[in-house]
């Protein structure tokens, strides 16, 4: 962990699943069947992850997406925890453990990008500008 990241306002959740590399229970999670627009980021740093436009109903219990906003926002790292091997995915700024993703996904990508809500801060459409993330209105027209 960077001793440089402040985490102090994490809830014990989110530093659990950004720090310690848990996994909040399925469908019962704040994002899981969460759709409006707008940008999912980083609950430790901030930086922008994922976009509502690529975000689908997997029934999987945890948000889905077919891809990052950039994939150079993302780390994919093997897991082979739990007597599985699986594809974790992190932060690249923050290094937050976010989720995993695999190869069951819709078309075009054909990947599930299963994250948890906990490592993730929804901004509205609507609050882009307020937030920093202005650059990404024009995704929405």
């Amino acid at each position: 962990m960077s001793q440089n990241k402040n985490l102090d306002h994490l809830s014990p959740l989110e530093y659990q699943v950004t720090q310690e590399d848990a996994t909040e229970p399925p469908f019962k999670n704040k994002l899981w069947d969460f759709f409006e627009d707008g940008i999912y980021v980083d609950v430790v740093s901030g930086e922008a992850l994922f976009h509502s436009n690529d975000k689908f109903h997997s029934n999987c219990g945890w948000p889905s997406f077919t891809k990052p906003i950039d994939e150079s926002m993302v780390v994919e790292k093997t897991d082979r925890s739990h007597f599985m091997v699986r594809t974790e995915v992190r932060s690249s700024v923050a290094d937050s453990h976010l989720g995993h993703v695999f190869p069951d996904g819709p078309p075009p990508s054909g990947l599930r990008y299963c994250i948890n809500s906990a490592s993730l801060r929804f901004v509205p459409k609507e609050e882009l500008e307020k937030e920093g993330l202005g650059t990404y209105l024009s995704t929405f027209e």
